[in-house]
């Protein structure tokens, strides 16, 4: 398994939105030269994130995007699947079935009725991921970033960015 680098843009750039101040949003082409990356991919990115409802679109000239929630309430699960999509991760092909070996016409209870194991286990990971990255959100993200791991001067100065970017 593989997330895209959307992943990453989305979590980078809905990082920056956290601080926005009310009424104000912030626009695809700032969020892409501040990062550094590709506007129209961002682009798509952004569109599954206001399909999912993480966040919306603000019109106008100086429009653009805010948070559809507070940074409490946004997990990296719901970033994850609204840029990967919500389909499980593994997708069992039950190719035990396909086992030269086996009479098709006449297969064993443990392979029509009990699950595979290999679906169960791998399920049970994905799982466990999806309980992981619903316990971290942007609001942690933020603390950890800005409150314990970048000078306070680059904050203000990531913060005054934004703020002066549309005037």
């Amino acid at each position: 398994m593989k997330f895209s680098v959307g992943v990453e843009y989305a979590i980078h750039c809905l990082l920056y939105m956290v601080n926005t101040e009310e009424g104000k949003s912030i626009g695809i082409r700032d969020l892409a030269t501040f990062q550094g990356i590709s506007e129209t991919y961002l682009s798509k990115v952004y569109a599954k994130l206001s399909k999912s409802g993480i966040i919306k679109s603000i019109p106008g000239v100086k429009g653009g995007y805010t948070l559809a929630s507070s940074a409490e309430e946004i997990t990296f699960w719901d970033i994850v699947e609204a840029v990967e999509g919500s389909a499980p991760f593994f997708q069992c092909a039950e190719i035990r079935q396909n086992n030269i070996l086996l009479d098709k016409d006449n297969l064993p209870d443990t392979y029509t009725k009990c699950p595979c194991l290999i679906k169960v286990v791998m399920l049970e990971a994905e799982d466990e991921m999806r309980k992981y990255l619903n316990n971290k959100t942007l609001a942690w993200l933020y603390d950890e970033v800005y409150n314990k791991k970048v000078p306070k001067e680059m904050k203000n100065a990531t913060i005054e960015w934004f703020n002066n970017s549309k005037k």
